[in-house]
């Protein structure tokens, strides 16, 4: 399945499907049309989160004000914004995390 990308005023929009408490943060692949994400930290006052922006951050090479967490805070199921990239920009990069 593909990863759903929508375009919106602040830039890309997508859903993210969070598994804190992995042993590692990286992306590990696309779940039900959400990016699927391991995350090195518990679920608790933020940490998985915030580990979760640094994370796609580096996985993408933007800097951590450019991905935003809109919804989902205390979920799993969240939603993000990419600022600064287009749809195809955005899928190169995930492409390249695949590889």
């Amino acid at each position: 399945m593909e990863l759903e990308l929508t375009t919106v005023s602040q830039g890309v929009r997508f859903a993210v499907f969070a598994k804190p408490r992995a042993s590692r943060s990286r992306i590990i692949g696309v779940r039900e049309g959400a990016l699927e994400v391991a995350i090195a930290a518990p679920p608790v006052d933020g940490a998985a989160n915030t580990e979760l922006i640094h994370a796609l951050a580096r996985a993408l090479r933007l800097s951590k004000r450019q991905v935003s967490l809109v919804a989902g805070e205390a979920s799993k199921h969240k939603r993000v914004v990419v600022h600064g990239l287009t749809v195809e920009e955005l899928r190169s990069r995930l492409a390249a995390c695949f590889a």
